[in-house]
């Protein structure tokens, strides 16, 4: 089912060229999208509404979800879903809280009575992006909102598409996630009209944000691009994508079933296996095969696996494994290897690193208390997962006394001189008394 790329002979300096990974084209997507929000820029709610019709095939009665609609969604809960759901919340904070977050405040003197602080502030209003497609994602609600919260953003909207099953509204366990976290503000609004929404604003329904974050479709994806600038975005999310290293300790019923958890999300979804066994491979083929058959989204399964973006890499050993996730820089890595903590210390690029062979990604999809919203697409490489800082900005505060300038007043004179930029020398020298040359 996965095609196999042999590298043993091969010892690269990039194996980028060699590796599986689909094609993802943003930049056609931008085309069709900037019509779409010059028309949310300029018609606002009858744009949605058109829009709504158009692509989700409803015309929610409201746009702003009502409130009464949230508490219900929270009634109808299932009792053992929302204690699945409150435990994920649960984790997510603690993790949030403990290791994402730093000091909102710091200060060094770098000269007696010279000072620079360094000040964390949460951004003002963001706008949380929820997809309904293929799988109705609440999950990526929680991955979203906690660590905004956390971050102390104070004002947080939620934008989901409607759904013609459920009247208009968005499904009922995405609304139910948003009222157990306290957001009440949340819109039937998909696609790149909802990135719109957020970047313009909506007189009379919905204010401009500072921020949008969340994974969406490539629509989604090109509108980030197109109006970033106009509104700060998290990453340009494209198809998920799971890589599993594995020697021939590795269960192969497990590497499958791992394989098959993120190719499902999407036919799209890449699904890579690295291993130096031969006889693993042979093994998880079988496996795939059995556990594809078995699983509704089989027809997704078989298209998402024998993709471009899908495949098996033989590597000669583990050194040449590393090589290989390290250039891939996969969304998701698994280890699943009889060293599997030593050899995750060696990882550089990957979104999230799952250690071992009790640490699959769907856990890190809702429970762990890691973030879920990755980098894809080689992002890794420069890029990180959306955690607490992410809602964060940094500003440096200078506080310098007059003896600090008058003692660094004469280099920073100097160097504007340098660059012949006389007026930054006279800022230096009207206060410590020197004539500017």
């Amino acid at each position: 089912m996965l095609r196999m790329i042999d590298v043993t002979g091969q010892r690269l300096d990039d194996y980028t060229a060699v590796l599986p990974r689909g094609h993802f084209d943003v930049e056609h997507a931008v085309a069709a999208v900037e019509p779409i929000c010059r028309a949310v820029a300029e018609e606002g709610e009858t744009a949605l509404r058109r829009f709504a019709e158009q692509f989700d095939h409803v015309v929610p009665e409201q746009l702003r979800v009502p409130e009464e609609a949230l508490d219900r969604a929270l009634d109808d809960l299932e009792p053992g879903l929302r204690a699945a759901i409150e435990e994920s919340i649960r984790r997510r904070r603690e993790v949030a809280r403990g290791i994402e977050t730093e000091e909102a405040f710091r200060e060094i003197e770098v000269a007696p009575g010279a000072r620079v602080a360094n000040r964390l502030v949460p951004v003002g209003r963001v706008g949380l992006y929820v997809p309904g497609g293929l799988a109705p994602l609440a999950s990526t609600v929680l991955m979203n909102v906690v660590p905004a919260q956390v971050a102390g953003v104070q004002s947080i909207a939620v934008a989901t598409p409607p759904q013609a099953e459920f009247g208009g509204l968005p499904h009922p366990t995405i609304l139910a996630v948003c009222r157990l976290l306290g957001v009440t503000e949340v819109y039937a609004v998909g696609g790149a009209q909802a990135v719109a929404m957020f970047a313009y604003g909506v007189p009379g329904l919905c204010r401009r944000a500072d921020m949008v974050t969340g994974p969406g479709n490539i629509y989604v994806v090109a509108a980030k691009r197109l109006l970033r600038g106009r509104i700060g975005i998290d990453a340009e999310a494209g198809p998920t994508e799971i890589l599993v290293l594995a020697d021939d300790r590795a269960n192969p019923a497990y590497v499958a079933a791992d394989l098959i958890s993120q190719a499902e999300h999407d036919p799209m979804a890449g699904a890579v296996l690295v291993t130096d066994s031969s006889a693993l491979l042979t093994r998880v083929e079988e496996e795939l095969a059995d556990q594809v058959e078995r699983l509704a989204t089989r027809d997704r399964l078989k298209v998402s696996l024998t993709g471009e973006q899908s495949g098996v890499v033989l590597v000669a050993d583990m050194d040449q494994g590393i090589d290989v996730v390290n250039d891939y820089a996969p969304e998701h890595l698994e280890i699943q290897t009889v060293d599997a903590a030593a050899l995750a210390q060696r990882v550089r690029s990957a979104g999230a690193v799952f250690v071992g062979s009790h640490s699959p990604v769907p856990l890190g999809d809702y429970s762990a208390g890691s973030t879920h919203v990755l980098p894809t697409g080689g992002a890794a490489h420069f890029s990180s997962g959306l955690t607490t800082r992410s809602f964060l900005k940094a500003m440096h505060i200078i506080d310098y006394s007059a003896q600090a300038l008058d003692a660094i007043g004469d280099a920073v004179e100097q160097f504007a001189h340098a660059e012949h930029l006389p007026g930054h020398a006279e800022a230096i020298a009207v206060r410590t008394g020197r004539e500017v040359e």
